[in-house]
């Protein structure tokens, strides 16, 4: 949660900002103002869900601001304002508590109660945001969106993102009636080239002819069969089948709905269109070897011709290459680009065992070679860097694979290559951290002086203070505010080991006021300034 707090005496407005352990209890301060005119100004900017208000201030009073913020637009009511107020009056706290404020305490309030009134509101406010999201409204958005969600989760599904007991629980929160023990048959439709000659159809009119394809498919399908475009641009029919029905059944069923479809599209649309059919169902968790499949059999319709449904069997008797593993691929290339070297290890000895391990000849082998390292160069350049720089001394297999004369060589140098990435790329994050970090640095030293605070620094950098906060306390090991008082009590402590008056000292580390820079060095010291020996 975020917290604003809009006080006028400066010592009292440092006081509540540091003094409290905010940040233990989940708290983030993000600003801080002298009135209520500074305070509409940054709200609007820093959009704070809690504001900790004194009532008496020059140019606009707290309530005045209370009645501001609950009529602006866009604030609704799910922010909470809390009273600090010097009035013991019944009809302050009345017109308060009307325009909606959670709590109204009065001058001199603990710290203990001012903590204890933020987390509660905090709470409520929580509550209040649980609530909401349980709303009708919500809920209908829910509805109209739905059709998008499944099929986004049907392509990803099909290109072997989730595991069975994802898939599961995503059909679940997708309303998709599907349980552990189904089985399903998948074929891909697209429409066919169209010749040139022919005048009738445009190229740039293909992404119609395509969503003319998924509609058509959607009307004429049986509703245990799910239609969605894929990530090719190919319509996904998936096709759940009966429990009680044979594999032959079964197999001759959806093969004939997927001519059907081939006939209606050439008779509601003018256009041909060809289908890949998988050789036979299986369950949820062979879902990408089947899209595989019926992806592959598609691809033959350049023997076969157009307007034509293909069952993946067919292209048994014919040989075969390197069999494409996209799940695998993309959860190596998840890996990689999150730096997680053992996941990516894992993903590389999965591909392994499906592609090179089977490999009986040299030609065999150096074929699945040249798959395996097409993924590692495909990752590289992805990431806009050279291979030479990731790769070092290993380029060289890059450029000849026949020098990898064993297995065994081959699995180290793919091992290598792995860890290279992963190491690249967290150095290649280091060092934007460490410019980011560096220009904090470099603010904080130049400006001793000044009231420093992370939301300022944020501002500046144009970086948000929560990403900000996090990635200096990663680097440093402290969080900013403790590294700021650090330097400002270090900064004092010398000044007056030179001999510096008490005054000259709070002013260069920042503190105006004289009295709250004795104290707050007597606390992080243990002995007052005016003791300081040379």
């Amino acid at each position: 949660m975020n917290l604003m707090i809009v006080e006028d005496e400066l010592r009292l407005r440092l006081g509540l900002a540091n003094n409290i352990p905010w940040e233990e209890h989940g708290i983030e301060v993000v600003g801080l103002a002298a009135n209520g005119l500074e305070a509409l100004a940054l709200a609007e900017r820093k959009r704070p869900d809690i504001m900790l208000i004194d009532v008496q201030m020059p140019e606009m009073d707290g309530l005045t601001l209370v009645r501001e913020l609950r009529e602006r637009q866009g604030n609704g009511d799910l922010f909470k304002l809390i009273i600090l107020s010097g009035h013991d009056n019944f009809s302050f706290a009345q017109d308060a508590l009307a325009q909606g404020v959670s709590k109204y305490l009065l001058k001199p309030a603990a710290e203990e109660e001012i903590l204890g009134a933020v987390l509660e509101a905090a709470d409520q406010l929580r509550k209040e945001l649980e609530d909401w999201r349980e709303q009708a409204e919500l809920r209908v958005k829910w509805r109209e969106h739905l059709p998008h969600l499944q099929s986004g989760f049907i392509s990803q599904w099909a290109s072997g993102v989730f595991s069975g007991r994802q898939v599961l629980d995503k059909c679940g929160d997708y309303h998709i009636a599907l349980t552990e023990q189904d089985r399903i048959a998948v074929a891909v439709l697209d429409i066919d080239p169209v010749p040139q000659e022919d005048g009738r159809f445009k190229p740039e009119d293909a992404p119609m002819w395509h969503f003319s394809l998924q509609c058509l498919a959607k009307e004429m399908m049986p509703s245990t069969c799910w239609v969605c475009p894929d990530h090719q641009g190919y319509t996904l029919l998936v096709f759940v089948l009966p429990h009680e029905e044979t594999p032959g059944d079964g197999a001759l069923r959806v093969q004939t709905s997927v001519v059907q479809l081939l006939s209606r599209t050439r008779e509601a649309l003018g256009l041909t269109a060809s289908a890949g059919i998988c050789a036979a169902a299986g369950g949820i968790e062979e879902m990408s070897e089947l899209y595989a499949e019926a992806c592959r059999a598609l691809q033959e319709r350049i023997v076969y011709g157009s307007d034509i449904a293909i069952p993946y069997r067919e292209l048994s008797q014919k040989e075969q290459g390197v069999q494409v593993q996209q799940g695998l691929e993309k959860a190596l290339e998840i890996a990689l680009e999150t730096a997680d070297e053992a996941s990516a290890l894992e993903a590389l000895r999965g591909l392994w065992d499906k592609s090179l391990e089977p490999a009986e000849t040299a030609d065999e082998v150096h074929e699945a070679v040249l798959y395996l390292s097409s993924l590692y160069v495909r990752m590289i350049q992805k990431q806009g860097w050279r291979i030479k720089s990731v790769a070092g001394e290993d380029m060289a297999y890059f450029q000849n694979i026949r020098q990898l004369a064993t297995k065994e060589q081959i699995h180290a140098w793919l091992s290598r290559l792995t860890g290279r990435i992963c190491e690249y790329l967290q150095c290649q994050r280091k060092i934007t951290s460490n410019g980011v970090v560096r220009s904090i640095l470099s603010i904080v030293n130049e400006e001793i002086d000044q009231d420093i605070t992370l939301h300022t620094v944020a501002d500046r950098l144009f970086i948000n203070s929560s990403y900000l906060s996090r990635l200096f306390k990663q680097e440093t090991g402290v969080p900013f505010s403790t590294y700021v008082l650090e330097r400002k009590m270090e900064r004092a402590k010398s000044i007056l080991q030179d001999g510096g008056k008490v005054y000259d000292a709070a002013r260069l580390v920042g503190y105006r006021d004289v009295s709250y820079f004795t104290k707050v060095f007597r606390k992080y010291w243990g002995i007052n300034p005016g003791g300081v020996k040379g």
